[in-house]
């Protein structure tokens, strides 16, 4: 039926489902070449604070616990917010991937995605994940099985990973790799609202600002002589994020508060390498 909406002239056919469903990846693959793929993401912050009644303090104390999906704007009670993204987490995102790719071993699923979420902004990979799973949840769950499972929450849209990039040597490291939920709302609500650390929300809200904006994003790693012990030692330092878009490259030190200057220092010499080796321009996103 779709395939011949294609031949009347004048009509444009906008397909949207259920992730369960061939609606995500797969839309593309049966329509190559005869469509484009809308994203439709969670608001981001900006966009929150466009409808927000109140100053932006108010507004980062309220995004950052509920996130961005749009309905949440409507409910007038933390009970009710709370209510609908813990069943729109549980009974949409987490059952449509059960569904949809049979997943019978839903008690490692579930424990993925609470490991994810509990770590969002830190470097991991599937062999550290195993690790974790044998040690800490004595399950003897495969590196594979859990790279599967990632993919299929990157599917559906619960997260999204950002690769390590070599900022002198302008090429990608290997793993491991970063990543991020696409709503820290559902993040949250994952995790019961037990685990609201600014932090590293602020973090994956300004990963989401990066991607809403257009750009793809990685994060970057630069070499950096620096003397300790009377000896020259090569470290590598973290840049938070290497944004691109287009010819537009952005390096990014997202930081909650610099309150010292020795804190400062530390999250700027990052940026200050990155500078040094590619002459580009360096933000700090501070709160």
């Amino acid at each position: 039926m779709l395939n011949g909406l294609l031949r009347m002239r004048n009509v444009d056919a906008y397909v949207t489902g259920s992730n369960s469903k061939p609606l995500s990846h797969d839309v593309m693959t049966e329509f190559r070449g005869r469509g484009d793929e809308v994203r439709v993401r969670p608001l981001s912050f900006s966009e929150f604070m466009q409808g927000f009644d109140g100053d932006r303090y108010q507004g980062w104390a309220e995004y950052t616990v509920y996130g961005g999906m749009p309905l949440v704007r409507s409910m007038r009670t933390d009970e009710q917010k709370a209510r609908y993204l813990e069943r729109l987490f549980e009974e949409t995102y987490l059952r449509d991937v059960v569904d949809r790719y049979g997943v019978r071993r839903r008690g490692e699923l579930d424990d993925l995605v609470n490991v994810l979420a509990s770590g969002i902004g830190t470097l991991t990979n599937p062999s550290k994940l195993e690790n974790t799973f044998k040690s800490v949840l004595h399950s003897k769950i495969s590196s594979n099985t859990i790279s599967s499972y990632i993919g299929y929450l990157e599917d559906a849209f619960v997260i999204e990973e950002a690769r390590r990039y070599d900022v002198k040597g302008r090429g990608y490291i290997g793993s491991p790799l970063k990543y991020y939920f696409e709503d820290v709302g559902l993040r949250n609500a994952r995790l019961g609202f037990r685990q609201i650390e600014e932090s590293h929300i602020m973090e994956n809200v300004v990963y989401n600002e990066l991607r809403a904006r257009g750009y793809s994003v990685d994060v970057g790693v630069v070499e950096r002589r620096v003397r300790e012990e009377g000896r020259d030692v090569r470290k590598q330092l973290e840049v938070d994020f290497v944004a691109n878009r287009g010819s537009d490259r952005v390096y990014i030190q997202s930081a909650l508060e610099m309150r010292t200057p020795e804190k400062a220092a530390q999250e700027k010499a990052p940026c200050s390498a990155s500078m040094t080796a590619l002459r580009r321009l360096c933000l700090c996103a501070t709160w």
